[in-house]
């Protein structure tokens, strides 16, 4: 069961890092002002959680992909904090989705964090 759960986090990690590609303005604007070169930070997370993603796979390096994600996903929250307090604004997201969407990082890290055993 525990390398299903890897293959399933693993395969999230690559279509949402795929996604970095073939939807990149979604990306963009959740990014907070702050931040420079959006474009490059979103294409280098896009290409490190289908790395990632991948390395999940390999029972040699399951353990180090896993450690990676959860650095990911704690350097992107702000960009989901971001997003929650510009949604209906700058960004076209309801802010309902928005804030509910916050926790579920502390879910995936619990996820991704189970893979590290």
């Amino acid at each position: 069961m525990k390398n299903i759960s890897a293959y399933i986090i693993g395969l999230a990690f690559i279509l949402a890092g795929a996604n970095h590609f073939f939807n990149p303005e979604f990306y963009l604007r959740m990014m907070p002002p702050m931040l420079p070169e959006h474009e490059l930070l979103n294409y280098a997370s896009g290409i490190a959680e289908i790395i990632l993603g991948i390395m999940l796979f390999i029972p040699q390096t399951k353990v180090i992909a896993a450690w990676g994600l959860i650095i990911l996903l704690i350097a992107v929250f702000p960009a989901n904090i971001y997003m929650a307090m510009e949604a209906g604004k700058s960004i076209d997201v309801s802010p309902i989705v928005a804030y509910i969407r916050l926790p579920f990082q502390f879910l995936f890290i619990w996820l991704v964090y189970r893979e590290t055993k």
